[in-house]
């Protein structure tokens, strides 16, 4: 796994990675004819919220959202994973730190298990439980957090490795 995560720190990969999942985010996702706002972008939804949800896409929506969670929606956290997995892989301030690229990975599978949920409702619609539904809200909610934590690393270590870069850069100089 470790050689995945030095491919995936790679320049082209993290260009790729993130090119392709802000195309399914700012492109794909929103064109999708589902006739309403997905449950995967809230931050977690009730009983009552969700048969209101799937009520307002009718049957096509709650089609096309079944299809898109199990195709562009299982894609979506392959890519952001791995882009997530390759910037902390990249930025780590040692090499004992390498195992904390496998925390995208954990906040992937955890939106794996939110999409399969998401499909279980959707195919399910109107016989759904509200213990489906608390399931299915705790997955989207624990994946946005997830979500976050890993950008906050991300960028943390990107950080110090910034300034460690111009505080040698500066030294440098200065020599």
């Amino acid at each position: 796994m470790r050689r995945c995560f030095e491919v995936s720190s790679g320049a082209w990969a993290l260009f790729a990675t993130l090119a392709s999942a802000l195309i399914l985010v700012v492109a794909v996702f929103p064109a999708l004819p589902i006739g309403g706002e997905m449950l995967d972008v809230r931050g977690g939804y009730s009983y009552p919220e969700t048969l209101a949800a799937l009520e307002e896409y009718g049957e096509a929506g709650r089609r096309a959202y079944a299809w898109a969670s199990l195709t562009l929606d299982t894609l979506l956290p392959v890519l952001y994973a791995g882009f997530l997995a390759g910037l902390i892989h990249r930025f780590r301030p040692s090499e004992r730190w390498w195992k904390l690229a496998w925390m995208p990975l954990a906040a992937g599978a955890i939106d794996l298990c939110e999409n399969v949920q998401i499909v279980v409702m959707l195919n399910r619609y109107p016989d759904i439980s509200p213990g489906q539904v608390a399931v299915a809200s705790l997955f989207t909610s624990l994946k946005g957090f997830a979500f976050l934590i890993c950008l906050a690393l991300a960028i943390a270590l990107a950080v110090v490795a910034a300034g460690r870069r111009l505080r040698a850069g500066i030294r440098d100089r200065a020599a």
